[in-house]
């Protein structure tokens, strides 16, 4: 917003008469003469002086400087003249009776104002005038004769009138009569229109005044009322007008802007107030402007786009920008996708477009449980789906069904947080630093005309096959409290050398948690990672935990978010820089086809590697085979596991998906899995020295179909 906004600020100096100093032409010989001195004067007597110290004024109005200013006002009136054709719509019915009452109103008018020309009443004077002389002298032959003739006169003029009116009103009705329908209708508005025009009254109106609902209406003198209640402008002397008290000055606005209006304005100097100071006083602003704090989008402008430390942009919606039917995600459709790119993420509240370069970067997504967190973490890892030089890594402390399609695809994929795959968690870390320093050595031997920079780059992924490594850990806090002490500090260790040095290497970290405090996700973790992402979170202090120290208070602050803004969030991607997103929605059914389109591409290119290689469960799905659910999802539960017992992996398949397995006991899991084809060698398995009844991983594969295996190769 700010940069749209901000291109229109600013106006050149004004233009100023100057004197031309002459000097003589230097001779052949001469060193080249000093430039022209050239100075400003003030002449009085110069006629032209006025005309040319007046300031440039622009020649549009404001509504009208920009191809997007231009649309979005387009757009407004398209809307309010959509609103106005249905506000009227819907009351035709009472028009047309109003029309007709208005009529028979208009006609009454027409007949009394039209009786003394019909009945000649101004004959009527002359008449009773001659009658009063003709009582007064009846011995005058002449005055009679004169009142017969004027009385002849009066009634001859009333008959040939009340005739000819009568003539015409027969005709019309006749012809009416006789016409087409469609041409009945137009005589009839013809005949009614002018009669309701004279029947209305002075306050009347034929039609409604309807006004649609505007929830804002800005103006100068709003936004000063609001800044001076928010306590960011000096109320006027006791005493003094208003006018005189200081007021903010406005280089745009306030002008409609799509959805909302906007208006960049100036704090006035003298008041120690800067554009920080009036960030941090959203929320007073929004409640003296009458609106949802969630509506005002501010930013300060800075001096590249013609700011200034007490320059800044707002823009007020009509109503929550953040509600509505989903955006859905490019991805949804697209076939490929480069790394390289920047990702499609989602859209800000005027409706721009949001798109995150991840490349040399890493990620933290945190909020609160069931706001979206993970359908946005997903896709950014989703981007790297559809690029098959991009290996992936993933872990998912919570081991439900969220990330369990990328087994097609993943490299290494850890679920849940028991004791088998916090083990399988450290491993993977350790093979990523073991490959993050294999790639350093690479780099280093590289001359400086293929590694310039000393940074991976596309020519040398695919030339000496070192695929972008996406890291991707959803629910870091379920790890962190389920390891010892000693554990849980190595780990720590790990992620933070591979946030902070992988990006070089082509690591791309993506790690996300419900509860980032101290104890959840450590400090150092958090404080290296250069994209944050925030959804709704319970106060100011968690926002800062998720988004960096001090970011609530620039106004970076998720915790003014609602539980109806699932997939809303506050995107900070730099020390002054943050969005507001609502980010795109790619379903799980969705993510899963993603899986499978990339699973293709990776087969294609040779790049199908690491678990997504070996599992069986991603190969049936991929040939199309129907595996049992059953299987499907037990080979999932003991994915790091050679032997589990039966109370663990019912536990497991419950965390997987408790609508399917929440029922399910022993008996009920033994003979589902006897009707899918597991034969068990035995049902005692032994584990850290404890024999209980449970179940060996290679009995469940066993019953993997053969042309399954066949085809996995």
């Amino acid at each position: 917003m700010t940069e749209t906004l901000a291109d229109t600020v600013g106006t050149r100096p004004p233009l100023t008469l100057v004197k031309n100093t002459p000097t003589p032409e230097p001779a052949p010989s001469d060193p080249p003469a000093a430039a022209p001195v050239v100075e400003a004067v003030d002449r009085a007597d110069n006629p032209l002086a006025d005309w040319l110290s007046v300031p440039d004024a622009p020649v549009l109005p404001a509504w009208a400087r920009s191809a997007a200013s231009i649309k979005a006002n387009a757009a407004a009136f398209g809307r309010l003249t959509w609103w106005h054709t249905q506000y009227h719509g819907f009351r035709v019915p009472k028009y047309l009776v109003k029309t007709v009452l208005l009529a028979a109103r208009g006609f009454f008018r027409a007949a009394v104002g039209l009786w003394p020309t019909l009945s000649a009443q101004d004959h009527t004077a002359t008449v009773k005038a001659l009658r009063a002389q003709v009582k007064a002298r009846p011995e005058d032959v002449d005055l009679a004769a004169r009142l017969q003739m004027a009385h002849f006169e009066r009634t001859r003029t009333r008959r040939w009138r009340f005739g000819a009116a009568a003539v015409g009103v027969a005709a019309a009705a006749v012809g009416i009569a006789l016409a087409d329908p469609v041409l009945q209708a137009g005589i009839a508005g013809a005949v009614v229109t002018p009669l309701a025009y004279l029947g209305r009254g002075k306050e009347t109106h034929l039609l409604d005044q309807g006004a649609p609902p505007l929830r804002v209406d800005m103006s100068a003198q709003q936004l000063n009322d609001a800044l001076r209640a928010a306590g960011l402008l000096k109320s006027g002397r006791a005493g003094d007008d208003e006018k005189d008290a200081p007021r903010v000055s406005c280089s745009m606005g306030p002008v409609r802007d799509g959805r909302g209006w906007a208006v960049i304005f100036d704090l006035p100097r003298g008041g120690g107030k800067t554009a920080s100071d009036v960030l941090a006083k959203r929320e007073v602003i929004a409640q003296e402007l009458g609106v949802d704090e969630i509506q005002v989008i501010m930013s300060r402008v800075r001096a590249a786009k013609g700011g200034n430390a007490g320059r800044v942009s707002m823009w007020v919606a009509d109503d929550d920008p953040y509600l509505g039917k989903p955006n859905p995600s490019p991805f949804a459709t697209a076939e490929r996708f480069s790394i390289w790119d920047p990702i499609p993420f989602g859209q800000d509240a005027r409706g721009n477009r949001i798109e995150v370069p991840v490349m040399w970067q890493s990620m933290f997504f945190g909020g609160l449980p069931r706001r979206g967190k993970t359908f946005t973490q997903r896709l950014m890892t989703a981007a790297g789906l559809l690029d098959a030089y991009v290996r992936h890594y993933v872990a998912d402390g919570k081991g439900g069904a969220d990330w369990m399609p990328m087994r097609a695809v993943a490299h290494r994929l850890v679920m849940g947080a028991e004791d088998d795959a916090i083990e399988a968690l450290k491993a993977m870390l350790a093979e990523l630093l073991v490959e993050m320093e294999r790639r350093f050595a690479i780099l280093r031997e590289l001359p400086t005309s293929i590694c310039p920079e000393g940074k991976l780059t596309p020519e040398i992924v695919q030339r000496y096959n070192l695929p972008v490594i996406f890291v991707t850990i959803d629910e870091l806090q379920e790890y962190f409290t389920a390891m010892e002490r000693e554990d849980r500090e190595q780990v720590i260790n790990d992620l933070c050398r591979i946030a902070r040095r992988g990006p070089a290497a082509g690591f791309v970290s993506n790690f996300a948690s419900q509860r980032p405090d101290a104890d959840s996700v450590p400090t150092k973790l958090r404080e290296i990672i250069t994209l944050r992402y925030s959804t709704q979170v319970v106060d100011r202090a968690s926002s800062d935990m998720v988004l960096g120290k001090g970011k609530a208070a620039q106004g970076a602050d998720a915790s003014v978010l609602s539980e109806d803004h699932v997939g809303t969030g506050v995107l900070v991607t730099g020390p002054a820089s943050y969005v507001t997103v609502r980010a795109d929605y790619l379903d799980g059914t969705g993510f899963a086809l993603l899986c499978q389109k990339g699973r293709t591409l990776r087969q294609a290119a040779g790049q199908l590697t690491g678990d997504a290689a070996g599992d069986v469960t991603a190969a049936a799905d991929a040939s199309g085979v129907k595996l049992a659910p059953i299987l499907s999802d037990t080979l999932e539960v003991m994915r790091h596991s050679p032997r589990m017992f039966t109370t663990d992996l019912l536990a497991g398949l419950v965390n997987l998906d408790e609508d399917v397995y929440g029922d399910f006991n022993a008996e009920k899991l033994a003979a589902e899995l006897e009707a899918a084809g597991v034969k068990r060698t035995s049902k005692q398995v032994k584990i850290s020295g404890t024999n209980a009844a449970g179940y060996q991983r290679r009995d469940i594969e066993a019953a993997v179909p053969a042309e399954i295996l066949l085809a996995h190769g």
